[in-house]
């Protein structure tokens, strides 16, 4: 694997958390970091619009106020 030197800035709480999955999993800090980046950038991502186009229609009964009814001020 070709791999490319980054640098990044953690808090001291997210060192001391993938310190502690390196040392429970016997692997090196760099290894804890492209495991949950390659697991990050793995995620299925939905286009908001995706979604709320899948919610039109999800309640039948639904009812809504006629136009008439709207409160413009």
């Amino acid at each position: 694997m070709s791999a490319t030197r980054t640098q990044i800035y953690l808090t001291e709480e997210q060192r001391r958390r993938i310190d502690e999955v390196s040392l429970a999993e016997g692997v090196t800090l760099a290894e804890v970091v492209r495991r949950a980046l390659d697991a990050y950038l793995d995620r299925e991502v939905v286009a908001s619009g995706e979604v709320l186009a899948s919610t039109f229609g999800a309640d039948p009964e639904a009812t809504y106020p006629a136009r008439d009814e709207w409160d413009r001020g």
